[in-house]
């Protein structure tokens, strides 16, 4: 899964940018994020698990693990 495209995708969708977005992750989190704190860690692909979880629930969606056949 390519993180920024799935992300980008959902701000197309939302009509949104990467300034309401990261303004949106401060608010939930009290963490300060800027839309160039966010296009830097998709740049660096350094986005966090939990960041990710946490983008997927301010659009809507909820991210799973879904056990496939195990490699041997």
């Amino acid at each position: 899964m390519n993180v920024r495209a799935q992300i980008n995708y959902w701000l197309s969708l939302n009509q949104s940018d990467y300034k309401k977005l990261a303004e949106k992750m401060t608010e939930l989190t009290g963490k300060h994020y800027t839309r160039w704190s966010l296009n830097g860690k998709l740049a660096r692909k350094t986005v966090s698990v939990d960041e990710f979880e946490l983008i997927a629930k301010i659009f809507g969606y909820k991210i799973e693990l879904k056990e496939i056949n195990p490699l041997q």
